[in-house]
C-alpha cells in the first residue's frame, strides 16, 4: 500500500520543516514562509475629542451677545472677562460679567442697580457681612424668577472687582 509510506513521508517532512523554523536559540521569531508579518498600526480616523464647543466667552471685552441692553459696564470700568450662553431649550441667556473699577463701592452697585431696575430686575440687598464681600445684591425677573442675577462686589487695596452673573431673557 501506498498510503502508508506516503503518511510517513508527510510526517517526516512536517518535522523538518518545523526543525527548521527554529534554530534553538533565545529568539523563537518564526521565520521563512511560515512567519507572520506584524499586524499594521491604524491611524485614528477620528479625533479622540469632541468637537471644541462655540465659545461664548471674551477677556477684556463683551462677549458677543452679551445683553448690553439689560446691564453695560459702568463708565471706567475695566472688563476682566464676560460671556453669554443662549438656551435655545429655554430661551434663557447664561450671562457672567467680571469688571474692575475705580469708582467707589456704593457708585459701582448704584451704577449696575440702576440698569437692572430699569430692566424691570427687583432687588434683594444680601448681608456683605456673611459673605466677605463689600456689597451683594441679588437681582430677579420675571414669573417664577427664572431672570436672576447676582452681584458681587469685591473691594482690595482701593479697586473694585465685580461680579454679575446669571439668567436673563433676551
Amino acid at each position: 500500500m501506498l498510503v502508508r509510506p506516503l503518511a510517513a513521508a508527510l510526517v517526516v517532512l512536517t518535522a523538518l520543516a518545523t526543525a527548521a523554523c527554529s534554530d534553538g536559540g533565545a529568539d523563537p521569531s518564526p521565520t521563512g514562509p511560515t512567519a507572520v508579518a506584524p499586524a499594521p498600526v491604524a491611524s485614528p480616523t477620528e479625533s479622540l475629542l469632541p468637537t471644541a464647543p462655540a465659545t461664548a466667552s471674551s477677556v477684556g471685552d463683551l462677549a458677543p451677545g452679551f445683553p448690553t441692553d439689560v446691564v453695560a459696564p459702568p463708565e471706567g470700568s475695566e472688563i476682566l472677562v464676560s460671556s453669554a450662553e443662549p438656551d435655545e431649550a429655554s430661551g434663557l441667556t447664561t450671562i457672567s460679567l467680571n469688571l474692575r473699577s475705580p469708582l467707589s463701592t456704593a457708585d459701582l452697585v448704584a451704577a449696575v442697580r440702576d440698569q437692572l431696575l430699569a430692566a424691570g430686575f427687583a432687588e434683594t440687598v444680601v448681608d456683605p457681612g456673611a459673605t466677605g464681600l463689600a456689597a451683594s445684591s441679588t437681582f430677579v425677573r420675571g414669573d417664577g424668577g427664572d431672570q436672576l442675577l447676582t452681584l458681587g462686589v469685591l473691594d482690595r487695596d482701593g479697586v473694585r472687582t465685580l461680579t454679575l452673573g446669571g439668567t436673563v431673557r433676551l
